[in-house]
C-alpha cells in the first residue's frame, strides 16, 4: 500500500521548527512495508490545506497527517480533512471528559476553545492521546485512511506506537519484518560497494542503506504470510552482512546506540572510563550519559578547552604546547596519559580539534581532530579531517571517538586472547 505524509504547520514552513515528525514516520512507514512517494508540509491556510489532502488522497491509500489539532483558530486539519472526506463534526463526549481530566490533574483552567478539540468527524475512530488534549482520528472511506496525529513528538509517538502501528498493520495483506544491522567504522560509499551484489540481487527480502553521523544502517526487510516466515527469510541475510562487516556491526537491535553499545562492552569487561575533550566541550560525555547504566563505568569527563586547562587538569607539558600546539597527535595522545594517570581509569579518551569557523591555517586547516586512545596503558592516536560547519565537525569527531574507543578495546581483547598480553 501506498502512504503519503503530511506535515501542517507554517512554523515548519518557516523553519521556526524541524520537522523531525516526518523523519520518524518515514522510517517507520518504511519498517511497515508501506510504499512512501511524497512527503507534504503545508501551512494553516484552509484552501491549501484542503487541496493538499485531496491531491494526496488521489495518488495515496493511506494519508498520515500530523498537527493542527490543537484548540486555536488556526487548528484547521480535523475540520477540512472532514470536509474533505465528506463527514460533519459531532462533541465526542469521551474526549470531553478525557480533556477535563487532563487538565484537573494539572490544576489548569480550562478556555472554552479546549471543547474544540473533542469535536470529531462522524464514523471514524478515535484513538486516545494520555500525553495531551488533542485525541487521534482514523476516518475510513472507500478504500482509503486518513489518519491525524497531533503534532508534539511527545503526544505523536506514543500514539503511533500504540495505536496506529497495529491499525496499519491490520491493512497489510502480509507481515512485513525489518531487522537493522548497525555498523561504525565503514563509510557509506564503501558500505554500499561491499553489499551492491546483494542489493542488485534482491527480491525478498530487500537491503536499504541509511547514512547516519558516523555510521551506516543496513535494514533488511522481508514480507511474508506471518512474521515467523518473514523472519526466517530475514535471518540468512542478516548473517551475511555480520560475516561481510566483522566487527564494524556493533548491534542489530533497533533499540541499541552506538554509546549504548560502547557502554555494555565497557560493562562486560568491567573497564572504568574517563574522557578528556577539548574542541568537542563535553559532547562525549553527554553520548554516554544517555545511556541507562552508565554510572557503572563512565568515572567522569575533563572539558579542557584552554591550554592552561590542558596542563593543570591533565599535566600536559607547557613545552610540549608550544611545540606542537594544542591540536596534535603529541597533545591528544598526553591528554589521554594525563586522564588517566589522574584517575586511575581503565580506558581513557583525549580529543583535541579545530571545530572552526575560525582558527584554521594552511598546516592545521578547520575540521582536523586529533583522538587518542588509552586502554590500560596501550595508546593509539589518529588523525581526522572532517568538513562541514562547526556543529557538524563537532557530531563527527563524538562519532569517531565512540567508534575509536569500541575498537581500541576489542582489540585490547583480541591481543590479550591470542597475543598472551597481561589484562
Amino acid at each position: 500500500m501506498v502512504v503519503e505524509l503530511i506535515s501542517v504547520g507554517t512554523e515548519i514552513l518557516l523553519g521556526n521548527i524541524v520537522n523531525t515528525n516526518a523523519a520518524y514516520l518515514s522510517e517507520k512507514c518504511a519498517g511497515l512495508g508501506l510504499a512512501c512517494y511524497y512527503q507534504d508540509v503545508v501551512g494553516d491556510n484552509e484552501g491549501r490545506l484542503y487541496e493538499t489532502i485531496r491531491t494526496a488522497l488521489s495518488r495515496a491509500d493511506i494519508l498520515l497527517i500530523s498537527g493542527g489539532l490543537g484548540p486555536t483558530q488556526d487548528d484547521l486539519t480535523k475540520e477540512v480533512a472532514a470536509k474533505v472526506m465528506g463527514k460533519s463534526l459531532y462533541l465526542h463526549e469521551e474526549s470531553k471528559t478525557a480533556i477535563r481530566t487532563f487538565f484537573e490533574k494539572r490544576g489548569l483552567e480550562i478556555t472554552d476553545n479546549n471543547w474544540k478539540q473533542a469535536m470529531v468527524p462522524e464514523d471514524c475512530i478515535v484513538v486516545n492521546n494520555p500525553n495531551g488534549t488533542a485525541p487521534g482520528i482514523i476516518m475510513a472511506e472507500n478504500g482509503k485512511h486518513v489518519v491525524l496525529m497531533p503534532g508534539p513528538p511527545n503526544e505523536l509517538i506514543p500514539m503511533f506506537e500504540t495505536s496506529i502501528i497495529p491499525y496499519l498493520a491490520k491493512l497489510q495483506d502480509s507481515v512485513i519484518y525489518s531487522q537493522t544491522v548497525k555498523i561504525c567504522g565503514v563509510g557509506e560509499s564503501k558500505a554500499e560497494t561491499m553489499v551492491k551484489d546483494l542489493i542488485d540481487g534482491q527480491t525478498n527480502p530487500t537491503i536499504a542503506t541509511y547514512a547516519k553521523t558516523g555510521e551506516v544502517h543496513l535494514r533488511v526487510t522481508a514480507g511474508a504470510e506471518n512474521e515467523k516466515a518473514a523472519k526466517k527469510l530475514v535471518k540468512p541475510m542478516v548473517k551475511e552482512l555480520k560475516g561481510r562487516f566483522g566487527s564494524h556491526v556493533y548491534t542489530t537491535d533497533d533499540e541499541v546506540t552506538l554509546e549504548k553499545a560502547v557502554v555494555d562492552l565497557l560493562l562486560a569487561n568491567k573497564l572504568s572510563l574517563v574522557t578528556a575533550e577539548s574542541c568537542t566541550g563535553g559532547m562525549l560525555a553527554a553520548r554516554l550519559v544517555n545511556v541507562s547504566g552508565v554510572s557503572d563505568v563512565f568515572k567522569g569527563g575533563f572539558v579542557t578547552y584552554s591550554n592552561k586547562a590542558k596542563r593543570r587538569l591533565l599535566g600536559v607539558k607547557k613545552s610540549l604546547l608550544a611545540k606542537h600546539g594544542a591540536v596534535s597527535e603529541e597533545t591528544a595522545r598526553e591528554m589521554a596519559k594525563g586522564a588517566a594517570l589522574v584517575s586511575k581509569a581503565d580506558v581513557t579518551v583525549g580529543i583535541t580539534g579545530i571545530a572552526g569557523p575560525d582558527g584554521g591555517t594552511a598546516q592545521k586547516p578547520v575540521g582536523l581532530v586529533y583522538i587518542a586512545c588509552d586502554v590500560r596503558g596501550n595508546i593509539s592516536v589518529r588523525e581526522y579531517h572532517f568538513s562541514g560547519g562547526r556543529a557538524k565537525i563537532r557530531e563527527n569527531t563524538v562519532s569517531a571517538a565512540l567508534t575509536m574507543l569500541r575498537e581500541c578495546i576489542l582489540q585490547y581483547y583480541s591481543e590479550v586472547t591470542f597475543g598472551g598480553k597481561e589484562k
